[in-house]
């Protein structure tokens, strides 16, 4: 996902992707100590993904106040 589309999310939809990207995470984590991840980029674009999702949430917060 673009920032420009993480950005129209409402707060809890936002909270949602967020969780299931951790979980998405978790799994290639899993697939990838077991070496049944053929493609290791996957990690590190969930990686890159929630630290998009984590920076909106901040964002929302900082201008909150």
């Amino acid at each position: 996902m673009k920032v420009e589309e993480i950005k129209v999310l409402s707060d809890e939809e936002l909270a949602k992707r967020l969780e299931e990207a951790h979980q998405e995470l978790f799994n290639l984590r899993f697939r990838l100590a077991t070496k049944q991840l053929v493609n290791h980029r996957e990690v590190s674009r969930v990686k890159r993904q929630i630290a998009r999702f984590k920076t909106i949430i901040r964002e929302r917060e900082l201008g909150a106040r």
